[in-house]
């Protein structure tokens, strides 16, 4: 692997006054967080896209399949043609990352390790990367970064470093500096990360993720999946169908779980394919992002956003104008009782794959998969009025929920528990 070394960004001749308000948003937002045989097969449990509908254990003979929902369809264009879902479109990147992972547990003896060589950083200066990705994450993400203490150092460091690249992506078109970012930016910023990726980053805590992709195998594509999403927050601000949403809150969230889990790792004694472990993880993003949705009907509204299924929203007969005039009715509780029920049918999915992960890797997990749960509780408990009141866990909560997910790590995986019954 070639040297990595930092790149200084640079004052090009002849850029246009667009671009340079682009470059100083992305610049802001990047130094705004740097320091001043026989046997009888064994059953295994199996999480299939909806191409094969499946989710569960492989029936013993005589067993009938044990399988989960399908949440979406195969979508049919208004000239009746059936096209792939979105669904189908992300099982085949997961599909991608499964092998990716396998093919790096693969024992390959007649291959040379790769050993990658030492950053261009001042003496300790990757150790300080580290420490700042840390720093970020606690500050931010606190019952997260609690849960990351449990995890090995290599393993710890490395996902503060995936918390910060996403943390950063994301302030592109949400932070403060969002109203200067254009498409142009976000090409930048991807070049950026191809940079990144071949050894080549901008700063010290792009740095500290250049050295995680050195260590782990992790692949590009739910990094750039994740720079699309932020694409789609700058053209887009409806979402006609769930298939729509659910392409979406892949892009920008349950990307996070593809590129966490060659890091956490998947328990030794799993019995659960590496394809479902990673789909579960998919579906605790998409989890996640649909509770940030529901959670801020209100506050997207007052931007002109809606980021709510049209046609569901026509068929309980509601309109933008009700989501704009912010009224809680009957209409909308119905509504919203619906969208909360699909939000925990991803979590309870995730669930399973939590289970399958390195033990030391599942409690910082567990305790984002409770925390997030809950508030699809409070906004239930607020009688579904997410237009001017924001449904939050408080602290009291948060730590009570501390204790739950450290006893939940220690389960046995899932796939385990099946297989001996």
């Amino acid at each position: 692997m070639a040297a990595i070394t930092l790149l200084r960004s640079a004052s090009l001749p002849g850029l246009s006054d667009a671009l340079a308000r682009d470059a100083a948003a992305v610049q802001h937002v990047c130094s705004s967080y740097l320091p001043n045989n026989n046997k009888e097969k064994k059953r295994r449990w199996i999480l299939c896209s909806l191409k094969y509908a499946c989710l569960g254990v492989d029936p013993a003979p005589g067993e009938i399949a044990r399988t989960s929902p399908v949440y979406s369809s195969l979508t049919v264009t208004p000239a009746g043609e059936a096209v792939i879902s979105s669904e189908q479109k992300v099982y085949d990147v997961v599909l991608k990352q499964a092998a990716l992972l396998k093919r790096h547990l693969r024992p390959q003896p007649h291959t040379i390790p790769i050993v990658p060589k030492d950053l261009d950083l001042p003496r300790n200066g990757l150790k300080q990367a580290y420490h700042r990705c840390g720093e970020i994450c606690e500050e931010y993400a606190k019952t997260f970064y609690l849960g990351t203490m449990l995890m090995t150092e290599d393993r710890r460091r490395a996902i503060w470093a995936i918390y910060v690249w996403c943390r950063r992506t994301d302030e592109l078109v949400d932070g403060p500096n969002a109203s200067h970012i254009t498409p142009s930016a976000l090409d930048r910023w991807e070049k950026r990360l191809d940079d990144l990726f071949t050894g080549r980053p901008y700063d010290m805590l792009d740095a500290a993720l250049s050295d995680t992709i050195s260590k782990f195998p992790i692949d590009i594509q739910p990094f750039r999946d994740m720079i699309e999403g932020m694409r789609s927050d700058l053209r887009k601000t409806r979402y006609k169908n769930f298939d729509e949403l659910y392409m979406y809150c892949y892009y920008v969230a349950g990307t996070v779980g593809l590129m966490s889990v060659p890091v956490m790792g998947i328990a030794p004694e799993s019995k659960a394919t590496t394809e479902s472990v990673y789909s579960a993880a998919l579906a605790l993003g998409i989890a996640n992002q649909l509770t940030n949705i529901l959670r801020d009907v209100g506050e997207d509204a007052r931007r002109g956003r809606i980021y709510l299924p049209q046609d569901e929203l026509a068929e309980a007969g509601l309109s933008d104008e009700d989501i704009f005039n912010g009224v809680v009715t009957n209409k909308w509780r119905s509504f919203m009782k619906r969208q909360i029920k699909r939000a925990r049918m991803f979590f309870e999915e995730a669930e399973r794959g939590v289970t399958e992960l390195s033990q030391a890797s599942r409690w910082p997990v567990w305790a984002s998969l409770l925390l997030y749960r809950q508030i699809l509780d409070e906004i239930e408990a607020n009688d579904y009025n997410n237009f001017t009141k924001r449904a939050y866990v408080g602290k009291a909560k948060k730590l009570l929920a501390l204790p739950v997910a450290y006893g939940r790590s220690l389960l046995m995986p899932y796939s385990l528990r099946n297989s001996q019954k």
